[in-house]
């Protein structure tokens, strides 16, 4: 049996990040106890002590849930902060992940602020994936550089299923070899700029303008913003679902170049997931980006100042070398940061 426990909220079951972090721990023995809900992880945080870790992920379930009004959240972030306090008590130690700066389309941002102050000033362990994460939370809390651990998003080499050819995942999606094809994958949600790439693709001129592959989970009210959007004069091959794990290979090979028109990001996966198909990227210039992937040969930036029409001349112009991508996804290998992960997990048993 194991003897010690690992504690993890929120537990995305489908969350392919959270799947490869744990496969080292898991081997090592850790029992990991997964929860999605407060209630779950209060029932959990009662069991531990001595040797136990807890590791939060993203905060939004806490105080965040949709129709919770500020008194809930309120209550909520109470609760969570005396479950968390009763293990720490006992001595489980306390590892917080910083995802996000703060939560996409956060409704109580001031508990918000004192949710991540408070989580950094008691966390064992504070770790980020970018380098620049304490500069770019600066503005809403404090990091300790003495707590700050830095191990970078796992890319997904071996993951997902790399068979099929570029002939075939552009036949299957009606896509001419001559069409260039501008990829944006993931859940589309308002904050992922949407808007700025399709004003960019509509600044390039009709004969010379790409096809817009879009691809993840769409909620009823954002798909009507993006058929707006889109208009008659932009072609777009589109999935507004969940890409199945077999499926994602074909949007990735079909694609000349992916691109991440964000208005707020520090960490995003979908950029290690185009690394490892070798696709080249197109970040917005932050400075925190800058950070983590200004020598990276196979990304181009776009300048956030004027969004749409630099966006457009990076499209407009011919996209860099992969062989960069394929050898930063193999540096970033998944069990290797897997066991970085699980090396400093056993740092924290008391």
């Amino acid at each position: 049996m194991p003897d010690r426990s690992l504690a993890v909220f929120p537990a995305y079951r489908d969350n392919p990040y959270l799947n490869l972090m744990l496969l080292a721990p898991r081997a090592r023995g850790w029992n990991v106890l997964e929860s999605l809900r407060l209630e779950q992880l209060e029932q959990h945080l009662g069991r531990l002590g001595t040797g136990d870790v807890v590791h939060v992920h993203w905060t939004s379930p806490i105080v965040q849930r949709e129709n919770d009004d500020m008194v809930q959240a309120r209550a909520r972030l109470d609760r969570f902060r005396a479950a968390v306090d009763g293990a720490r008590g006992r001595g489980a130690g306390l590892v917080w992940t910083v995802h996000n700066v703060l939560p996409h389309d956060a409704r109580h941002l001031d508990l918000e602020v004192e949710l991540a102050g408070w989580l950094a000033d008691i966390a064992d362990v504070v770790h980020v994936m970018n380098r620049a994460t304490p500069d770019a939370v600066g503005d809403f809390y404090r990091l300790d550089p003495a707590k700050v651990v830095h191990i970078p998003h796992p890319s997904y080499q071996g993951v997902y299923p790399s068979t099929m050819t570029r002939a075939d995942a552009r036949a299957s999606l009606g896509i001419d070899e001559g069409d260039r094809a501008v990829l944006a994958f993931g859940q589309m949600r308002p904050y992922k700029g949407l808007d700025v790439l399709v004003d960019a693709v509509r600044r390039i001129a009709p004969t010379e303008r790409p096809v817009l592959l879009l691809a993840g989970r769409t909620s009823a009210r954002d798909r009507e913003a993006i058929d707006f959007m889109l208009g008659d004069d932009v072609r777009a091959v589109r999935e507004h679902d969940h890409v199945a794990d077999v499926d994602v290979q074909r949007w990735f090979r079909a694609a000349d170049v992916a691109v991440f028109p964000y208005r707020r990001v520090l960490n995003s996966g979908a950029l290690h997931l185009a690394a490892s198909f070798g696709l080249p990227s197109v970040l917005p210039d932050e400075p925190h980006l800058r950070v983590e992937f200004g020598d990276e040969e196979w990304v181009r930036w776009f300048d956030t100042a004027e969004p749409a029409s630099s966006l457009a001349a990076v499209l407009g112009a011919s996209a860099p070398s992969p062989g960069g991508a394929e050898r930063f996804s193999r540096r970033l290998a998944p069990f290797v940061r897997s066991e970085r992960y699980a090396e400093l997990l056993d740092t924290l048993r008391r």
